[in-house]
C-alpha cells in the first residue's frame, strides 16, 4: 500500500484566547508533494526513514495497536518526506499517513479524525488533518472539547500557487515547544475579531470570486493580525529572522506570510508568474546575503492518495491488453 500525502501551509490562527468559548481555528491550504509512504504487511515492524520520521512512525504503531490492536508487523519506507519543522505539517501528515494505511491494512472502519485523535493530533488545529482528509482551503471551528469541526473547505484556483521560501535559519518550535505555549491563554481579542471578519467578508468572497487581488490583500492582512497573538513569542508580527523576506514577498506577490512557527514563507502568485518572480527573490537574498530554498508550490485540491501498490500492474496489464 502507497500514501501520498499533500504538505500543508498554515495560514493562522484565527482566536487563541477563546473569546466565545472556543479557542485557537486554523486556516489551512494544501499543497502537492507530501509524504510518500510504502506500507506492507511484514514479518516484523522494520522502517526505512530518517531518524525523526523513524521515531514518528514508532509511536504511531504502538499507539495505534494499543487504541484498536493493529499489531507490529509492518514494513514501512518513507520514499519521500515534507522536512521537519518548517511551517508545512510533516509531523501530522506522516502520522495520518502511517495511521490511516494501518488502519486499512487492518480492514478497520475508523475515520481520519478517530485516528488523529488516537494519535494526539489536531489537538489545537485541525488544518492539518483536514488537508489531509479532504485537500484545498480549509477552515476549522475551534476547539472546545474534542477536535476542532471543518466548517469551510474550497477547492483554489487552478492557476494560481504559493512561491515558497525557505530559509536557512533556525527551524520551528518542536512538538513539545508549542504544547507549552499553546496551554495558556493568549493573544489579542481585538485581533481575533478583526480576523474573523476578514475570513467573512473578504478572504472567502475573494476566493469564491477568484479574485486573487482580493484573496492576497486579505491574506496579507489576516497573517499580520495573527502575528499580533504571536508577537511574545517570535518577537514581532513575524519571526525576526525571516520578517525582511515576507515584507519583500509583499511587494512582489499578491499576498505573504509565514508559514506556522516558520521558518517557511510564501506568497501568493499565478503560476504562469513563477520563474520572474523568482529571479526576483533569489537577487534579494542573494544581495541581503541569505541562503534559502525557492521553489513552486501548486495548490492540490484532493486530499491524501492511498492506493494498493498493485494496482500500478494492474492498470497496465489492463491498458496493455485492450490495445490489442
Amino acid at each position: 500500500m502507497i500514501v501520498r500525502t499533500p504538505k500543508r501551509l498554515h495560514l493562522g490562527i484565527i482566536d487563541p484566547i477563546g473569546t466565545f468559548g472556543r479557542r485557537f481555528g486554523s486556516i489551512g491550504v494544501a499543497l502537492e508533494d507530501g509524504y510518500e509512504v510504502k506500507i506492507t504487511p511484514s514479518d516484523s515492524l522494520r522502517i526505512e526513514a530518517n531518524d525523526e520520521d523513524k521515531e514518528v512512525i514508532k509511536n504511531v504503531i504502538e499507539v495505534m495497536n494499543s487504541k484498536f490492536g493493529t499489531g507490529f508487523e509492518y514494513h514501512i519506507e518513507v520514499r519521500k518526506s515534507i522536512p521537519r519543522h518548517v511551517g508545512l505539517g510533516s509531523v501530522t501528515q506522516l502520522s495520518l499517513a502511517v495511521g490511516s494505511a494501518v488502519a486499512k491494512l487492518s480492514h478497520l472502519s475508523i475515520g481520519e479524525e478517530d485516528i488523529a485523535k488516537a494519535l494526539g493530533r489536531a489537538k489545537e488545529s485541525g488544518a492539518g488533518l483536514y488537508v489531509f482528509k479532504y485537500g484545498g482551503l480549509v477552515i476549522d471551528g475551534g476547539v472546545k472539547e474534542d477536535i476542532p469541526p471543518l466548517i469551510v473547505r474550497h477547492t483554489l484556483p487552478p492557476d494560481w500557487g504559493f512561491i515558497l521560501v525557505m530559509p536557512n535559519v533556525k527551524r520551528g518550535l518542536s512538538e513539545r515547544e508549542e504544547e507549552e505555549i499553546m496551554k495558556d491563554k493568549f493573544g489579542d481579542e481585538k485581533a481575533a475579531k478583526e480576523i474573523s471578519h476578514r475570513i467573512l467578508l473578504q478572504l472567502l468572497p475573494a476566493l469564491i470570486e477568484k479574485n486573487i487581488k482580493e484573496f492576497g490583500k486579505a491574506l496579507s492582512e489576516i497573517q499580520a493580525l495573527v502575528g499580533r497573538h504571536f508577537s511574545a513569542f517570535q518577537g514581532g508580527e513575524f519571526r525576526d529572522d525571516i520578517a525582511i523576506i515576507v515584507n519583500f514577498l509583499k511587494e512582489k506577490t499578491y499576498g505573504a506570510g509565514q508559514s506556522s512557527w516558520g521558518p517557511t514563507v510564501y506568497g501568493l502568485i499565478r503560476i504562469s508568474e513563477y520563474e520572474p518572480i523568482k529571479a526576483s527573490i533569489q537577487e534579494f537574498l542573494e544581495d541581503h546575503g541569505i541562503k534559502a530554498r525557492v521553489e513552486l508550490g501548486i495548490p492540490r485540491n484532493t486530499g491524501a492518495e492511498i492506493v494498493g501498490e498493485n494496482l500500478f500492474l494492474e492498470r497496465l496489464i489492463k491498458s496493455v491488453g485492450g490495445s490489442k
